[in-house]
């Protein structure tokens, strides 16, 4: 009996046509797996229309849309090349130089009609050109001139205004702690001022870069010479390894970069893979203000400097560090009042005029430079 069944059974199955059952995945796909790729520089824009438009209020459409649009440069005249030669060359394009022409409409000058301080001074023989509030001109490519160095460098004007504000006097022994990729050591060097100029920065590759431009803007007497040393350190140990030693310093940080990072793909730092370096950044800069600060001697002056609009990267580091020091090293730091540059330069820049500590210029159509935030500290003992 059992027999016919089992016949029964198997004919049955070979007339019906069974679908083959799917096998489940073993593993599910996980959910970071799935979500939209966005572009770093989406991402950093998410980040800054939910943090800026807090921080600026009304201001952040007008800072928005100018970041989104092509920046202005200016061009740093090399005082190592044909210098009257090159301005003539810019000033035919319809540039002016921006330092000279502040400087000469108002030196900043005390209620009594004196003239200012050393600490309140410019940084001297910086000359920069720019085009007016609302001409997008460009300036050509720089060039070879007859002296065998580049005739100028084409940087964000803004960017020049920390080595202005820290007010070089000739004979100064001077420290740039982040310094690549180099153009604000450039413009220590074209004040003339620098007895001893160490140029730092941890990555190699950005040194390398620091080197070229040396190499193509300075002569090689100079390059090669005691004046000036380049250095691959860990900026938060020069405390320690050089303290109370520096009559200048600039404490440029890495930072988020913020017109970079809306710009450009490659090494941005709003990248997935790099949000917890993006989140360490005020600790790291904190740590290398307050090397900075150790590096100074007492009675010398620090700049701290970003290219970022973030108060967190900015007025509260310059706390943090301040804090800092008092409380674990008992080193007073006064922060020095920067007003004067804002009314200096005011004609070039658009400065946000909320800054509690320090300055700090925002992009503007009209002006687009920035975003360059400044400080300058007096280290009192």
């Amino acid at each position: 009996m059992a027999a016919p069944v089992l016949r029964g059974v198997r004919e049955l199955m070979r007339r019906v046509d069974f679908a083959p059952i799917p096998r489940r995945h073993r593993h599910k796909k996980k959910w970071a797996a799935t979500e939209p790729k966005f572009p770093a520089s989406q991402l950093a824009l998410q980040n800054f229309d939910m943090t800026y438009s807090v921080q600026f209020g009304d201001l952040w459409p007008s800072i928005r849309v100018s970041l989104l649009s092509e920046q202005k440069y200016g061009a740093l005249v090399n005082n190592f090349a044909a210098w009257d030669h090159v301005n003539a060359r810019l000033e035919q394009l319809g540039a002016r130089d921006f330092v000279s022409e502040a400087i000469s409409h108002g030196e900043p000058e005390h209620k009594s009609g004196h003239s200012a301080t050393p600490s309140s001074a410019c940084s001297p023989n910086l000359q920069c050109f720019t085009f007016a509030r609302g001409d997008i001109s460009r300036f050509p490519p720089a060039r070879i001139g007859s002296l065998g160095v580049m005739d100028y460098y084409l940087m964000d004007a803004a960017s020049l205004l920390p080595v202005l504000a820290l007010g070089l006097q000739p004979g100064d022994i001077v420290l740039d702690l982040c310094a690549a990729p180099g153009g604000k050591t450039l413009a220590l060097l074209q004040t003339f001022c620098c007895r001893n100029l160490a140029a730092n920065d941890l990555s190699t590759s950005r040194t390398s870069r620091l080197q070229k431009i040396l190499y193509n803007y300075v002569p090689q007497d100079i390059r090669e010479g005691n004046q000036i040393r380049v250095t691959s350190w860990d900026g938060r140990k020069w405390g320690e390894l050089e303290g109370d030693t520096y009559d200048r310093v600039l404490v440029d940080v890495p930072c988020t970069t913020d017109r970079h990072s809306l710009h450009e793909e490659e090494n941005n730092i709003f990248q997935r893979s790099r949000k917890n370096e993006r989140q360490m950044l005020p600790m790291l800069q904190v740590q290398l203000l307050a090397a900075g600060l150790l590096a100074t001697r007492p009675g010398g002056h620090v700049v701290y400097s970003t290219c970022s609009l973030s108060h967190l990267q900015n007025e509260y580091v310059v706390q943090g560090a301040i804090e800092l020091l008092s409380n674990q090293y008992s080193v007073e730091v006064q922060v020095e009042d920067l007003s004067h540059f804002r009314k200096l330069f005011t004609d070039t820049f658009c400065f946000f005029p909320s800054c509690h500590v320090g300055e700090l210029v925002i992009p503007n159509l009209m002006a687009n430079f920035g975003p360059m935030y400044f400080c300058k500290m007096h280290r009192l003992t």
